[in-house]
């Protein structure tokens, strides 16, 4: 199980609208012989990869999955289907799947056709791995993580306000690392206006780019930015509440910029 939440874990910021999962076929001699985690953009689904890799060998064999496997048609067949017909005999999930269109299902339809199903194993790391997925399915709104650079004095910048870099070269790495685990960054115009940043993911062998917000009330975002020169390759949404965007919106627009007027611009208003 320890290996399929590894496997998920590599999945994510990549699988929305779909969790990040992993799964592990074993033999009925204890080998490996399959792997899978979600594709990109949710498709396809890690069990019917894993399967896929198995092939026959699956028959009589164990699937360590670290979420329950969907039960229900969407844009790809159930998960349970395949597992049933390849004679899976035992399926070990890390957590019931709390979509409710699974939500249960999943593991009845497999005891159904006589598969030993076990549900729990290593659940806190496994639920842990898709909480924005699981707040989005159970609350209706996004798993928000706040990132700051402090000074050990508890500053952000300096008195004037000037740009100084507090970060070191482990906390940038960290905070590339999440920004590929998420599936956007949010940041507010007056940091575009100060620091005029990219807001990709520069680490060798992720370089997935999350969605680049920014919350703009009156559509300042200067044309020449660094985030408005790379809207036409990595994606940049821009939340204003302007009743008309006028030619400085056109403009964004031309460039690759997405822009969405928001009720209200407070967090619950944009979030929820």
């Amino acid at each position: 199980m320890r290996s399929a939440l590894t496997l998920a874990r590599r999945g994510l910021g990549r699988t929305w609208p779909n969790p990040s999962v992993g799964c592990i076929i074993v033999n009925k001699d204890g080998h490996v012989i399959g792997r899978g985690v979600t594709g990109d953009g949710g498709r396809p689904h890690a069990e019917t990869l894993a399967l896929a890799r198995a092939g026959s060998e699956a028959k009589g064999g164990s699937v360590f999955v670290s979420l329950e496997p969907c039960s229900h048609h969407g844009q790809t067949p159930p998960c349970t289907g395949f597992l049933i017909e390849s004679g899976i005999k035992r399926v070990v999930a890390g957590c019931v799947d709390p979509d409710p269109r699974v939500a249960g299902s999943g593991i009845r339809q497999l005891q159904a056709a006589g598969i030993a199903v076990e549900v729990g194993v290593l659940e806190a790391e496994a639920r842990e791995i898709n909480r924005g997925f699981i707040l989005r399915v159970t609350e209706n709104r996004p798993l928000v993580t706040l990132k700051s650079a402090t000074s050990v004095d508890e500053k952000i910048a300096t008195q004037v306000g000037e740009r100084t870099q507090i970060s070191g070269e482990m906390a940038m790495r960290r905070v590339h690392l999440e920004r590929a685990r998420h599936d956007a960054i949010l940041v507010g115009i007056g940091t575009v206006l100060a620091d005029d940043p990219v807001l990709t993911t520069r680490l060798p062998g992720l370089e997935h780019n999350s969605v680049r917000i920014v919350l703009d009330t009156h559509l300042r975002m200067p044309k020449n930015s660094r985030l408005v020169q790379t809207a036409a390759e990595h994606p940049l949404w821009i939340v204003h509440n302007t009743a008309e965007i006028g030619a400085s919106g056109a403009a964004l627009e031309k460039a690759g910029a997405k822009l969405l007027r928001a009720g209200s611009m407070e967090p619950q208003g944009v979030l929820g």
